[in-house]
């Protein structure tokens, strides 16, 4: 029988490591962006994915060879559109920080990926008019307001602090081109929960094959996540090539680095991108596990995943000093924020509750 509040567990298990995995990334040096995302991404997006599911998985091969072909295309077309919004989430970071990037960029992720296959299902309308839907789309509702909370925190901090403050905090901070790509990539990046939902066939035939209930997804994550991986690989090659980064893999010069020659660390380069790489794998591995236990309504799983990972972003945000120099103001804002969105994953855990027990 489904447990919505280990769920709920899982989901903030998912949403720590979501939160976690561009922190290995800082310490990389003598690497280019496109090197150090693509050697990581390929812990993330193959590496990661395919093991876990080949041991977790009754005949991995058997299930996904007997998947519809609509079903695998789905699924990799998903992929590969979120690649389009995952590629750029690290320019988020990049330009806004850990917790307004994050924010910013989950806040429309948030929306479209959770309201979305619902919708297309033709689910909504039962929700509404049931005692349990209601408290899983209240509990949504919470989650934007918590969301738009720590944003404007972000905000308002951001109109505190001077360019020489902002530097030092966040070395390429760029409110303006910092939002513009975090809209971009929040919306695309919607796409992994449709890519998620189209793999229900899989899921099934998964079940089939006997593997067990937890587990049920991780097949649908090698075929979403093959999508993301072109996706990501084809923009990473275009920069390696242009920038001539190729080199500094071996501790060479690129065209946008300094020449380290042996002083670059590589081992400790390639030890940080694969940590990272399997931290962002295994929020995901943590989502499967949480999906699964969230009983008829699934798709609140997307919700609980976001307001997870913004919730330990913006604790990240503290520990990398990113609040320094805000007011009280902003960070009662800040508190305000992840105490909603606290509450707000156990409202949607308790409705879902309620759905199992109905």
């Amino acid at each position: 029988m489904a447990n919505p509040l280990l769920g709920v567990l899982f989901h903030w298990l998912g949403g720590l490591s979501s939160a976690s995995f561009y922190a290995p990334y800082r310490g990389v040096r003598g690497w280019s962006w496109e090197i150090f995302w693509l050697f990581g991404g390929v812990f993330s997006w193959l590496i990661g994915p395919w093991f876990f599911a080949s041991i977790q998985t009754r005949d991995l091969l058997g299930v996904l060879s007997a998947a519809p072909p609509n079903t695998l295309f789905l699924c990799y077309l998903f992929g590969a559109l979120w690649g389009l919004g995952g590629l750029t989430f690290g320019l988020t970071m990049r330009y806004l920080g850990m917790s307004l990037g994050m924010a910013v960029a989950l806040g429309f992720t948030t929306a479209f990926g959770t309201l979305i296959p619902p919708i297309v299902h033709d689910q909504i309308a039962a929700l509404a008019q049931s005692p349990h839907g209601q408290v899983i789309l209240g509990g949504i509702a919470v989650t934007l307001i918590g969301i738009a909370i720590v944003a404007l925190a972000g905000r308002s901090k951001e109109s505190e602090m001077s360019e020489e403050e902002k530097k030092k905090a966040i070395h390429e901070f760029d409110f303006r081109k910092g939002m513009l790509i975090a809209v971009f990539s929040g919306v695309m990046s919607a796409c992994f929960a449709f890519g998620l939902d189209a793999g229900e066939p899989i899921r099934q035939l998964s079940l089939q094959a006997g593997t067990g209930t937890l587990w049920q997804g991780l097949p649908v994550l090698c075929v979403v996540l093959a999508g993301g991986f072109t996706t990501n690989f084809v923009w990473c090659a275009y920069l390696i090539a242009k920038n001539r980064s190729l080199p500094e893999l071996v501790g060479g010069k690129g065209k946008t680095t300094p020449e380290l020659g042996a002083s670059t660390p590589l081992l400790r380069n390639a030890g940080l991108c694969a940590l990272g790489g399997l931290a962002w794998y295994f929020q995901f591995f943590f989502y499967t596990m949480g999906e699964s236990q969230m009983g008829p309504y699934g798709f609140s799983s997307w919700t609980l995943h976001m307001a997870s990972i913004i919730i330990f972003s913006t604790l990240w945000g503290f520990a990398l000093k990113e609040w320094t120099g805000a007011s009280g103001k902003t960070l009662g804002l800040v508190v305000l924020g992840i105490a909603t969105l606290v509450a707000s994953t156990l409202v949607i855990g308790y409705g879902n509750y309620l759905g199992v027990q109905h």
